[in-house]
């Protein structure tokens, strides 16, 4: 999946007050607007849904604030975002994690594409393949053959059931006939540390996240998950470079309940893709890691659908059992 498949023309919708407008959506917005982002704080989602809403709430004269409802894999923030009143006060963040939990957690007690409509996406980045310095191996295929000759030795840690870090390991297991016993943590930091520390070798890691511990010599990276090389690791190979087809992006992006008038999801897609088209944010992603991601309405709703359809796959290839 190359990157370039993600970024659509940008095509900002037409004025959102047009005729035939229901008349009293005409004083959206009337109070702040809320981002439930279903994560900690500190994390990709959070950290690109926060830059976001300075610019956002300048150019809707309301502030914009942002309020961070986790557990069970973002099911708990999700479900809340989808009880909210449905007038375009109301948003969530979402990424792979989300799409993931379709078929992860089939009692969660909502569907994705039908309780909640797709508003913008925000940006896409990589993860890179990590290990510990103690590790035998100085590359990705060195690392294969280690875990082929040892199966089941090997553990990986990961922060949840149905997270990228979690589902790109097991995407490297499949594609590399190969086999690692995940370790589950709390977060995406216990599990860094657990790493660092050498209590557990292996993990994928957000690539500006694990970046400087790979600089400093704390761990070991060997490839990154994006279908070309990430410019903050130059020099490190992609997964697909040793098994083909191999991608794994990470992506964020934003939608509200279901019955959000369609002139308020316009214009909150019209607002989000100025935003995220500019060059400063095309700047502020870069320094995080990641592209912004620039989609129209149809693209962005397509691409969903296509997202919990491959991850169903993938959870189906992988053998990831539904909790």
């Amino acid at each position: 999946m190359r990157r370039r498949a993600f970024v659509g023309c940008a095509t900002l919708a037409q004025p959102w007050l047009r005729s035939g407008s229901v008349r009293a959506q005409a004083a959206w917005p009337s109070r702040p607007l809320r981002i439930v982002v279903p994560f900690g704080a500190g994390g990709a989602s959070d950290v690109a849904v926060r830059y976001l809403t300075e610019p956002l709430s300048a150019a809707l004269g309301v502030p914009v604030v942002v309020e961070n409802r986790t557990g069970a894999g973002g099911s708990i923030g999700t479900a809340e975002a989808i009880r909210a009143a449905p007038d375009g006060h109301t948003l969530v963040s979402l990424g792979n994690t989300t799409a993931a939990n379709e078929h992860l957690q089939p009692g969660r007690g909502f569907v994705l594409m039908r309780d909640l409509t797709a508003v913008a996406p925000v940006n896409v980045a990589n993860n890179v393949l990590a290990v510990h310095p103690s590790v035998p191996a100085q590359d990705l295929p060195e690392l294969l053959a280690v875990l082929k000759r040892e199966p089941g030795r090997w553990n990986y840690a990961h922060s949840g059931i149905g997270t990228p870090y979690h589902l790109a390991a097991e995407m490297l297991k499949a594609m590399g006939g190969v086999d690692a016993v995940a370790i589950s943590f709390r977060g995406s930091n216990e599990a860094r540390v657990a790493v660092i520390s050498g209590q557990v070798p292996i993990m994928f890691d957000s690539v500006p996240t694990m970046a400087p511990q790979i600089a400093s010599g704390q761990v070991r990276g060997l490839a990154t998950t994006g279908a070309e090389r990430d410019p903050m690791l130059p020099d490190l190979p992609t997964v697909a470079e040793t098994l083909p087809g191999f991608s794994y992006p990470i992506w964020i992006g934003l939608m509200a309940p279901a019955a959000t008038p369609r002139p308020v999801v316009e214009r909150l897609h019209a607002e989000i893709t100025a935003i995220m088209s500019a060059p400063a944010a095309r700047e502020a992603m870069r320094r995080m890691g990641a592209a912004s991601l620039v989609m129209t309405l149809p693209e962005y709703d397509a691409f969903l659908r296509r997202e919990v359809t491959s991850m169903g796959e993938l959870i189906r290839r992988a053998g990831v059992r539904p909790e």
